[in-house]
C-alpha cells in the first residue's frame, strides 16, 4: 500500500522531531506518562502528530499469575513528544528484572497471539547474549520504536503490528511482529529494514517465525520461515 496523504504530511515534521531526543515535551504534565496511564499532554494544537497511535505494555513475569494478569497496558500516545515524554519517563530495557518485557503495539492490537490483527502472522526474532544487554540492547530497542512509531518500514508499515524485548536470564529477545506471514515481500522488506536500522552485519542472520509454528512448538524449536 502506497503512503497515504496525510502519512506525507505528518512525516517531514515528525520525522525530524523523533530523530530529536530533545524534542520539547512538557514539564510535571509530560512526565505523567506512569504505569497508570495518562501517556498524553494536554496541550496538542503545537505537537507533531503520528501517523498510528500506539500502546506500550509492561509484562512481569509472577508465577502466581496468569499470563494476562501479568501483561499490564501501560499508557497510549499519538505525538513524537508524547513518546519521547513516556521514554524518558520509563526504566531502559536493559535495566528491567530478568522476566519482564516491554511491548509497543499500534493501539487496537494486543501484544499476544491470539489477537486477530497477530493470528496470521509472525515476527522477526534477533537474540543478544546477557553479556551485551548493557551494550547493544537499548539502542536496538529504540531504534526499533522509532523505526515503528515514525513509519519506517515505509509501503510495508501497515504490515507491522509492534515489537517486543524480552529479558531473560540467558538470551535476550527483541522481535518485530507482522500481520501477515505468507506476505513473502513485504516480511523481507521488513527484516532488511530492521537489519539495516540495527546495522546488523549481514554474515549474522535474523529469522522469521510464524505464530503458528511458534503455538505449536517452543520458541527455540520453531521452525524458520524466512532468514536474512
Amino acid at each position: 500500500m502506497a503512503a497515504t496523504e496525510n502519512q506525507a504530511d505528518y512525516s517531514e515534521d515528525s520525522t525530524k522531531m523523533l530523530k530529536d531526543k530533545t524534542a520539547p515535551v512538557g514539564t510535571e504534565e509530560a512526565c505523567a506518562a506512569d504505569m497508570n496511564g495518562g501517556g498524553e499532554t494536554s496541550q496538542t494544537s503545537d505537537k507533531h502528530p503520528l501517523h498510528n497511535r500506539w500502546t506500550l505494555w509492561f509484562f512481569k513475569n509472577d508465577r502466581h499469575k496468569t499470563w494476562n494478569e501479568n501483561q499490564k497496558q501501560v499508557t497510549s500516545f499519538g505525538f513524537v513528544e508524547d513518546f519521547w515524554a513516556l521514554f524518558n519517563h520509563i526504566q531502559p530495557a536493559s535495566k528491567l528484572p530478568v522476566g519482564c518485557d516491554y511491548s509497543l503495539f499500534k493501539e487496537g492490537i494486543n501484544p499476544m497471539w491470539e489477537d486477530p490483527n497477530n493470528l496470521k502472522g509472525g515476527r522477526w526474532l534477533i537474540t543478544l547474549d546477557k553479556t551485551k544487554r548493557n551494550l547493544s540492547m537499548d539502542s536496538f530497542w529504540i531504534e526499533t520504536l522509532l523505526l515503528l512509531i515514525g513509519e519506517g518500514f515505509d509501503d510495508d508499515s501497515d504490515e507491522v503490528c509492534g515489537a517486543i524485548v524480552q529479558i531473560r536470564a540467558k538470551q535476550d529477545k527483541l522481535s518485530v511482529w507482522t500481520r501477515t506471514a505468507v506476505n513473502k515481500d513485504a516480511c523481507t522488506n521488513i527484516g532488511h529494514r530492521l537489519k539495516e536500522a540495527l546495522q546488523i552485519p549481514e554474515n549474522i542472520q535474523i529469522a522469521y517465525q510464524t505464530h503458528v509454528d511458534q503455538e505449536q512448538k517452543s520458541s527455540s524449536m520453531a521452525k524458520s520461515t524466512y532468514v536474512l
